[in-house]
């Protein structure tokens, strides 16, 4: 009525400038509304390469622009999605290069999140209080399970990615999975009953995995539950949590001795690639040969060595035996000379010279049997038998005085029926030794 009449008495309203317009609007806005706190769905969510992250808030009756800059992105604890109901805490402004009315995103939490939260973060004070957090209690990881445990539900998406990513990596090791509820008011029982199942089996599984996929703080709050948190500190074996996504953080993943990211994640900690082992196999098996063939090769020089020390007197005594034998040959032709010539003078003397004949012929037999007596005992085997030996110095050579030798030195002893290697403790020249009194 105001203005009907203000026209009716011809006042004409104010002609603004578009910006200026766009400018007293926000500061109307800001004035009449800021901070506010506003409650919707998230749709269209992107995140920008710069960091800022734009989407719309809607539920049935509107939908509002939300731009939320770098600085407040970097300070989320989770990933926003579309279709996630978020309580948004910031200021409505009017985008004056476009005049879009939006809202400047101060913080982002997901609705219902501060109850919650509150109540995690109060359990969470509690059980670390009590002990169930103690990094003291954490036990490492098997290097090489020979089974694995899996607790999650036949339905979720987890385990798909979890039997994947085994199966791929080791698939000769054998997968126990315990089903259970991960969501909803019956699933912390159902998850302590699939672990105590687990625990139960002979043989037990060398390691656990507790894992589902992401959600919201109420789809991961079955992972809170006190009573799980104390079956998972109960795992006789080392237990792996595999709960939500990467900002995802849950009371059972404070329990167990490890937290993994993902689903995912937890499988490939506790699964080292099949090929992995084998080529780590195959090193060893290498570095084994090498060292085999290196220690045969220096037994076969030390052998030879040993061989070498050992043929060398035995060629001395076989050129002596050599020698004996010329020896021996010469004698017996010596013999056979000497017996010739006597046969030849018994033919041609007379009868009466027969007996002077005969003398000297066993005369000259004798002095032979005696050469030959002189000769054998000039055999070296024949010495050695006698209880001598023949020494040599490391380079073989023969050792026939003291002044050879000094204390400390190795010497080699030959003796009838093999070697011996000596060591000399000290020497005595019978030449030094002093008269004993008459």
């Amino acid at each position: 009525m105001m203005i009907e009449h203000n026209l009716q008495r011809g006042a004409q309203p104010r002609v603004w400038g578009v910006g200026a317009l766009c400018h007293a609007a926000a500061d109307a806005l800001d004035a009449r509304f800021n901070p506010v706190a506003v409650r919707g769905e998230i749709s269209g969510f992107s995140r920008a390469a710069s960091g800022h992250c734009y989407f719309s808030l809607k539920d049935d009756d509107g939908q509002l622009r939300c731009a939320m800059f770098r600085r407040a992105a970097s300070l989320l604890d989770f990933s926003p999605r579309d279709g996630d109901q978020v309580e948004i805490r910031g200021r409505l402004a009017v985008y004056e290069p476009r005049g879009d009315l939006q809202l400047v995103v101060e913080s982002l939490q997901r609705a219902g999140q501060g109850a919650l939260f509150e109540q995690f973060l109060q359990r969470k004070a509690a059980l670390e209080a009590a002990g169930l957090f103690d990094p003291a209690r954490k036990r490492p990881l098997p290097l090489m399970p020979r089974r694995i445990g899996v607790v999650t539900s036949l339905g979720a998406a987890a385990l798909h990615d979890v039997v994947t990513a085994l199966r791929r990596r080791v698939p000769h090791i054998p997968v126990v999975v315990a089903p259970a509820a991960v969501q909803g008011a019956a699933a912390p029982a159902e998850l302590v009953r699939a672990l105590r199942s687990l625990y139960a089996l002979q043989p037990a599984p060398d390691v656990i995995l507790l894992v589902r996929g992401g959600g919201s703080i109420e789809d991961l709050w079955a992972f809170n539950d006190e009573a799980l948190a104390r079956t998972i500190v109960d795992s006789p074996v080392p237990l792996v949590s595999g709960i939500g996504h990467e900002t995802d953080f849950t009371i059972a993943d404070f329990c167990a001795d490890l937290r993994a990211p993902t689903p995912t994640a937890a499988a490939e900690l506790v699964s080292a690639p099949r090929d992995t082992w084998l080529g780590a196999l195959d090193l060893i098996e290498g570095r084994l040969r090498d060292a085999l063939d290196l220690r045969l090769d220096n037994l076969g020089q030390r052998l030879d060595r040993a061989a070498g020390r050992l043929g060398r007197p035995s060629s001395l005594v076989a050129r002596q035996q050599l020698r004996c034998a010329h020896l021996a040959q010469r004698l017996q032709f010596a013999l056979q000379s000497r017996t010739a010539q006597f046969t030849h003078r018994q033919q041609v003397l007379q009868a009466g010279l027969a007996p002077a004949t005969a003398r000297a012929l066993a005369g000259q037999r004798e002095r032979i049997e005696r050469l030959a007596l002189r000769l054998n005992l000039l055999d070296p085997a024949l010495v050695l038998q006698r209880g001598y030996a023949w020494l040599s110095d490391p380079a073989d050579r023969p050792l026939s005085s003291v002044r050879e030798l000094s204390p400390g030195m190795t010497v080699q002893a030959r003796l009838a029926d093999g070697t011996a290697e000596l060591a000399v403790t000290k020497v005595d020249s019978a030449r030094q030794r002093p008269t004993p009194p008459a």
